[in-house]
């Protein structure tokens, strides 16, 4: 990160909401690298990616808290006196949203309504960038697919994410909350859930290349995704959240590099020095909500703050490999309960 980027950091307060998980995680430590006095907050719900371990490098840098969104009282003294909160609290899985709507209507919708309040409450300067995501817009109807597109989600995780999303910029709108979007894009890197199938293509293509199984890549792989690497996406939050005049707008990530489903396959196999790739016809309940080719066009954010990805998907993927061929067991294993002390 630009030392001038990092300076806008050292000494201030940042909230970190989802902060155990993917993501927040590499956010969270991030910020500590700047100097930002972190508070993480995570209610660690069963599959939703949550995991100590994301944290250790920096668990004695920050405050942890475990607890849920939706409890405005236990959430208002956190929220207090903070210059930054990164909203990256929710559930990524598109199946999960299908089999128990509720839930992800809960998590994904209640839990940033009630955040919003109350920093509508408390404090309603903080600058605020939530986590959206590419499938708010279901089936591009072109590529690139800019922040204009129409949203037309084809699942009900896109359409709680785009409800989420609209909250935020809402509360901009009519309340003055500095609170802008990032859609991101498919992120991929070290703290990446692999140890279910139910979070995304590449977190099964990254277990079944380590553990030499067949990689199946439905229809005929021709299907087109820009990638983004962990640490590049952190670094677009950190862009954002410090950018003077962004409040209320939404920012696309993306990628220079676009490449077939078939592509990415084979780059996880070339990078574990196994697996093996086969084409299979779509399964009908995955065929309902696939949204063919997607690739962003990511001109406003970059125009905005400058911010480009830097590691290439091979080198990406690559480094993903690593690290999950030395900590594999961490993340197929059910985390444990945070210790005591950090709770």
């Amino acid at each position: 990160m630009p030392e001038s980027r990092a300076s806008a950091y050292a000494g201030r307060r940042a909230l970190v909401t989802g902060g155990a998980g993917f993501i927040g995680s590499h956010v969270a430590r991030r910020l500590v690298a700047a100097g930002a006095e972190v508070t993480v907050v995570d209610a660690m719900i069963r599959d939703c990616g949550g995991n100590p371990w994301n944290l250790a490098p920096v668990r004695d840098a920050l405050r942890f808290e475990r607890l849920d969104l939706r409890d405005a009282e236990r959430m208002a003294p956190l929220v207090r006196g903070q210059d930054f909160i990164f909203n990256l609290a929710g559930q990524v899985s598109h199946i999960d949203s299908m089999t128990d709507p509720n839930a992800d209507r809960e998590i994904n919708c209640d839990s940033h309504l009630t955040l919003l309040e109350v920093c509508r409450r408390v404090n309603p300067g903080v600058r605020i960038v939530y986590a959206g995501t590419r499938q708010q817009y279901g089936r591009p109807r072109y590529l690139p697919v800019d922040e204009a597109h129409p949203q037309r989600p084809t699942d009900i995780n896109g359409i709680n994410k785009s409800t989420a999303e609209s909250y935020h910029l809402l509360s901009c709108r009519l309340h003055g909350l500095r609170a802008s979007s990032l859609r991101l894009t498919n992120t991929y890197g070290p703290g990446l859930l692999i140890r279910h199938p139910r979070q995304g293509f590449l977190s099964v293509f990254i277990r079944r290349a380590l553990e030499d199984q067949t990689i199946r890549v439905f229809g005929d792989g021709s299907q087109l995704r820009d990638l983004n690497y962990v640490e590049d996406v952190a670094d677009a939050f950190l862009a954002l959240a410090a950018a003077p005049g962004l409040d209320g707008r939404a920012f696309n990530l993306g990628s220079p590099e676009v490449l077939s489903l078939k592509a990415v396959a084979e780059l996880f196999i070339a990078a574990a020095g196994s697996g093996r790739l086969e084409l299979t016809p779509f399964p009908d309940h995955l065929k309902r909500i696939d949204i063919g080719s997607y690739y962003g066009d990511y001109t406003r954010i970059r125009q905005a703050v400058g911010w480009e990805p830097r590691i290439s998907a091979a080198d990406g993927l690559r480094r993903t490999i690593d690290f999950y061929r030395e900590h594999a067991a961490r993340y197929l294993e059910d985390p444990p309960a945070w210790e005591q002390g950090h709770d």
